[in-house]
């Protein structure tokens, strides 16, 4: 379980395939604090396995499924990522319950920016899009964002200044994919109402 306030941008040093899968090793500071092999760690919202911790690195394994699922096989050498440790049950939760467990992705479509703030429009599709509501929670590349507006084809949200500066979105180029992990409560009213994706029984 993570928070959604991203710790570190870490940057990419290799992915490569691996027998049976990917590993993918980034280059980190701060994060490597308190690690120990088999921990979780949100890699841009993902949350991955630690398989090698070096003085300066950290390495995670990928599945295919992983691959399929998020944003983490366009990366490259030299890209940067959002980097969360897992959250301590004693700690202060800042952002909102975060799983790790990306639902899909989205495109950037634009960057408008608004004083020292950056207005940011994500083109989603609609059976994320339903889950989304003005003001309610989305963690995009696992940074905890308050949707503002929620169109048919994308939706809206605004960084401040501090946030720009600490995750990796204000660099990525319109056109890229960001990984999206929806609010889980979302899921859960639909299911229990019986409707849906989630639905209990069909109708």
């Amino acid at each position: 379980m993570f928070t959604g306030i991203v710790e570190e941008i870490g940057k990419v040093r290799v992915l490569e395939q691996v027998e049976g899968g990917w590993s993918l090793t980034i280059l980190a500071s701060t994060v490597l604090e308190c690690l120990r092999l088999g921990n979780s760690i949100a890699v841009n919202g993902t949350c991955l396995t630690l398989t090698n911790l070096t003085a300066n690195s950290l390495t995670v394994g990928l599945s295919p499924e992983t691959l399929r699922r998020t944003n983490l096989g366009d990366l490259k050498a030299g890209d940067g990522v959002n980097l969360e440790r897992s959250m301590v049950s004693n700690g202060r939760i800042d952002g909102h319950f975060v799983q790790g467990h990306v639902d899909g992705t989205g495109m950037v479509r634009d960057f408008q920016p608004e004083g020292d703030s950056l207005w940011v429009t994500i083109e989603a599709a609609p059976e994320l899009l339903r889950y989304i509501v003005p003001k309610g929670y989305i963690a995009v590349d696992g940074a905890s964002l308050t949707a503002v507006e929620v169109l048919p084809d994308v939706f809206t949200f605004m960084l401040i200044a501090y946030t720009q500066q600490h995750v990796v979105l204000p660099g990525r180029p319109i056109g890229s994919r960001v990984n999206l992990e929806v609010d889980i409560l979302g899921k859960y009213v639909e299911k229990f109402l019986g409707g849906g994706k989630y639905a209990l029984i069909n109708h």
